[in-house]
């Protein structure tokens, strides 16, 4: 590849390095010029552009992505389309993501203008999740680069997802007077939870007093039936030779260890009966929060056999959560409330539930006025010291039917990988003494500016602290408000996922405020918008 200036007499079907705005012609980079292009350019009075000329074998950004992101065939993984020079790479199934750091190493090392970017090794991914990135930094690579690429690419070790196997599992849960029988119930939900999430089922529970034989009975009972037992203590472990590990080996089974380096998770133990892994959960796994006893159950349910040698390697990013004696970050003067609460409202997505004939829903019309028009009359009438409109799908659209209204209107260029990254955009064009985002949908038309005042007021109340979600009564909905403490979160957040996983990480407080009915009324459909007394975009 040749870059640089070239004269108009050379650059047809070259590609165009910077974007160009001349008269009515606007070029985007990348873009291939052609003889029409360039009279246009010539007749307003330019010699040269900057542009790449490729050489035979070379491959223009997108070509290279793409063909990169072809060579993943087989590891469960799947590309959206190029563009910019970039794809993003998503789970194509649930299960857990493998990535072998020497290899992605070597893949970085290839050209420094390919690049490959993914989560950490062993996490726990839902299908459809953002595994990965491909970013060709210039407008074209060399055919020996791709090629070199592409080979390390296909090496199946290098990325892929494990997909979790559908298995039984068996819960056996101890009991003392002092432990109430809701904290077991809580338990045991959301343990089911848990293994639903990854296609597997809870298929029987079974309380016994917190003594090793009755314990031995039924782990080694439910060993026989199922792919995994799962055993909770109504006390806590304190030595190898405590009620939980003895009763495994009283079942006649081995324990392969007690204890791991990851907090919270530390209490954790790992043994086998009957050739079925038997888990002693920690404590901690009674919360919904991230902890280590996650960590093992999806190595377990992903096919993978996890031995004592395993556990003693995962200290490092083990530390999952905060101590309070030592100075945290989230604590600082930026992160107290005293610069109100700015509503970031969200705008970028596709509306691909409306189908091909209705329109965009965000340009619905209801009385007479498009829905994100009225949506961010909602934002501005309410308490909230700012609002934030994030665009992507039809940009231009949404933006011109804001025109006169105050609001800072953003553009998200990565919508198309999901939620996630307009939650960012939205969030990093924030001012930085917010000290809280309420994060509204463009979808919800029987919001008032009175509800959205009832959020802000419970934040204020609560001194910023917590997380603040809508519900009806009932059920929870939206809008929610996020504390600045949490926007550094929303950073570690990929693919097609909101706020919700913060709300649901038990990380922070969450407070719920009822609204009504309006908290679970959105409109993703044409029927939707029409029960909602609405008309689409199209009039259909």
């Amino acid at each position: 590849m040749r870059f640089g200036p070239v004269g108009l007499d050379e650059a047809e079907g070259a590609l165009l390095a910077h974007a160009l705005s001349v008269g009515t012609l606007r070029l985007k980079k990348g873009h291939v010029l052609s003889q029409s292009d360039l009279t246009l350019l010539d007749q307003a009075g330019m010699k040269t552009v900057v542009a790449a000329r490729l050489e035979p074998g070379d491959a223009s950004e997108d070509e290279a992505a793409e063909a990169l992101a072809g060579a993943f065939r087989g590891a469960n993984i799947h590309a959206a389309n190029a563009a910019t020079g970039r794809v993003n790479l998503h789970a194509a199934r649930a299960g857990l993501f493998r990535a072998d750091r020497l290899m992605v190493d070597h893949l970085n090392s290839i050209d420094p203008g390919i690049t490959f970017a993914c989560l950490g090794d062993r996490i726990q991914v839902a299908e459809g999740d953002m595994v990965a990135t491909i970013k060709i930094i210039p407008l074209a690579v060399s055919a020996v680069s791709l090629k070199q690429a592409r080979s390390a690419i296909a090496a199946p070790a290098l990325a892929r997802v494990l997909p979790f196997r559908p298995s039984r599992a068996g819960l056996v849960a101890t009991q003392l007077p002092t432990l109430k029988p809701s904290v077991m119930d809580k338990t045991r939900d959301l343990l089911r939870d848990r293994l639903t999430a990854a296609g597997s089922k809870l298929v029987e529970e079974v309380r016994v007093d917190h003594e090793t034989e009755a314990l031995a009975s039924e782990i080694g009972r439910l060993a026989r039936k199922t792919d995994l037992v799962v055993v909770f203590g109504a006390s806590a472990v304190t030595d190898p030779d405590d009620v939980i590990p003895a009763a495994i080996r009283a079942a006649g089974g081995t324990v392969e260890r007690v204890g791991m380096p990851v907090d919270p998770g530390n209490l954790l133990v790992l043994g086998s009966c009957h050739g079925v892994p038997v888990v002693g959960a920690p404590g901690c796994a009674r919360s919904p929060k991230e902890n280590g006893f996650d960590w093992i159950v999806a190595r377990i349910l992903a096919g993978e056999t996890p031995d004592s040698r395993d556990i003693a390697r995962m200290g490092v990013g083990g530390l999952l959560k905060e101590i309070p004696t030592r100075p945290q970050p989230r604590q600082t003067g930026e992160d107290r409330a005293d610069g109100g609460v700015s509503i970031v409202l969200l705008a970028a997505g596709r509306s691909s539930r409306m189908g091909e004939t209705a329109g965009h829903k965000l340009l619905a019309r209801f009385d007479g006025e498009p829905l994100i028009r009225r949506m961010t009359r909602v934002a501005l009438a309410s308490k909230a010291t700012a609002t934030v409109v994030v665009t992507g799908h039809r940009a231009d659209d949404i933006s011109r039917s804001l025109d006169d209204l105050d609001a800072t209107v953003v553009v998200n260029p990565d919508y198309a990988s999901g939620m996630s990254s307009s939650l960012k955009t939205g969030l990093d064009a924030l001012n930085h003494k917010a000290g809280g985002a309420l994060i509204l949908l463009g979808d919800m038309p029987a919001l008032t500016a009175g509800h959205l005042d009832a959020l802000i007021d419970a934040f204020a109340e609560d001194g910023g602290k917590s997380i603040i979600r809508a519900s009806d009564g009932e059920r929870r909905g939206n809008p929610v408000i996020l504390p600045r403490a949490a926007f550094s979160e929303v950073g570690r957040l990929s693919g097609d996922v909101g706020a919700r996983m913060l709300v649901e990480s038990g990380a922070w407080p969450v407070i719920d405020v009822p609204i009504g009915p309006s908290a679970r009324l959105d409109v993703d459909t044409p029927e939707a918008v029409k029960a909602a007394g609405g008309e689409t975009e199209n009039g259909d």
